[in-house]
């Protein structure tokens, strides 16, 4: 059985850093795509950045320079940077045994519960 947790999230100001972390069991990263999503107000959930089974990661172009996704072990870290208050939300992580890892065109299938981060101006 696969789960996630996410964990990492809160309150930060425009311009700060949050570092989100998903841990998991049931799966490995180096045998699952592994992908953080988004629900922003007024959005249905989107691709934020995704990571293969050679580590090769994607991003969507919001978050491009702004953001980076990394594993080790059973951990998957989303490290935001430069933090917008359009990038207010609910963050999830994900996974597929897919083999295509995009994380706009490609479904994923497991879902952690989400973690808040809120960016204020």
């Amino acid at each position: 059985q696969v789960q996630l947790t996410e964990s990492g999230g809160g309150s930060v100001q425009a311009g700060g850093s949050l570092k989100l972390s998903c841990t998991y069991s049931g799966l490995t990263y180096s045998n699952a795509c592994i992908g953080w999503f988004r629900q922003t107000l007024g959005r249905e959930r989107e691709g934020v950045a995704g990571i293969d089974r050679v580590g090769d990661t994607s991003y969507a172009d919001p978050v491009k320079g702004r953001f980076t996704i990394s594993s080790e072990k059973a951990t998957t870290y989303l490290q935001m940077t430069r933090l917008k208050p359009e990038d207010t939300g609910v963050y999830y992580c994900a996974s597929t045994r897919a083999v295509d890892c995009s994380i706009t065109s490609t479904p994923y299938h497991y879902f952690g519960q989400g973690t808040h981060v809120t960016v204020s101006s």
